[in-house]
């Protein structure tokens, strides 16, 4: 891999990292759902004028609006408000570990027994987890893994659609999803807009970053990333951002470590890692490189 492309690659990783304290930071100043709310409204308005969809995308755009942008991010946003950074960054990394498991069930795609193992360990890991004093409840962690899982869910979909440009995408996703989380703010949480006009910079922070920067920008690289380089030399660097989320939060935020939280992390990752890596396509890479265009 070219160098830039390798620090762009650590870019990528660490603005996603850096995404779960700036969410932090904007649930501080504003309700979980409404920053979800904020953060698609965004995207929405910077993407969707650019991006064209045809009648036959629409009905995969609006499950995905649920599973990928309720189920995923507002759960994914209400659970970081409960506990940390870096626990939060941690359970939901098990999205990869469960959606190879959906995979096996519905899509009937075989898994080796070494990724059975690595899946066990990352399961294991969640369960040392549910033991640090960063998951204040029980049902905490069950928010955390319904967003894991509605990852997961919204993978199979990806898989079984017609095929979408990644940031027509990302953009139709959260535009779709806007009545969605905003109904379930209306519902569920009050005083939003005096909220926001009451936010200060960590508050726009939030909502700026986490649309922008992590929405947009993050995976306009990766994949520009994924068109030049095997998909099995990009992805195992992904495995970073919950490692990086970690220590950003204890640097940045403040954010306590525990023998629970370590050994739950460091299990979850390395399971992941055991589950995703092939070792075989990784080394036939090694040796026959794609050739570069020209």
């Amino acid at each position: 891999m070219a160098v830039r492309h390798f620090l762009m690659v650590l870019m990528v990783v660490s603005i996603w990292a850096f995404n779960n304290v700036a969410v932090k930071w904007g649930l501080l100043e504003l309700p979980p759902l409404f920053l979800t709310w904020m953060r698609f409204v965004v995207v929405a308005v910077v993407l969707v004028p650019f991006c064209r969809i045809t009648r036959a995308q629409l009905p995969w755009l609006l499950t995905l609006a649920f599973t990928f942008g309720f189920m995923h991010f507002s759960l994914l946003f209400v659970g970081m408000r409960y506990t940390d950074a870096g626990t939060g960054a941690i359970v939901v990394q098990l999205g990869t570990p469960i959606a190879m498991l959906l995979a096996m069930v519905i899509l009937k795609e075989k898994l080796r027994l070494v990724q059975l193992i690595g899946i066990a360990i990352s399961l294991s890991g969640v369960a040392v987890l549910s033991g640090s004093p960063t998951i204040p409840a029980w049902w905490v962690l069950c928010i955390l893994l319904c967003s894991a899982f509605g990852w997961a869910i919204s993978n199979m979909i990806v898989k079984k659609s017609p095929p979408i440009k990644p940031l027509t995408l990302t953009g139709w996703i959260s535009f779709l999803a806007v009545p969605i989380v905003g109904a379930a703010s209306w519902l569920t949480e009050s005083n939003q807009f005096y909220a926001l006009s009451h936010a200060g910079w960590r508050g726009w922070f939030g909502i700026l970053y986490s649309a922008l920067a992590s929405s947009i920008v993050a995976y306009t690289l990766w994949y520009a990333l994924l068109k030049k380089y095997n998909v099995n030399l990009i992805m195992p660097y992904s495995l970073l951002t919950p490692v990086l989320a970690v220590l950003m939060g204890v640097f940045v935020l403040g954010d306590s470590m525990n023998s629970f939280k370590i050994l739950g992390a460091s299990l979850v990752v390395l399971g992941t890692a055991i589950a995703v890596i092939n070792l075989r396509n990784l080394r036939m890479h090694a040796r026959f490189p794609r050739l570069r265009r020209r």
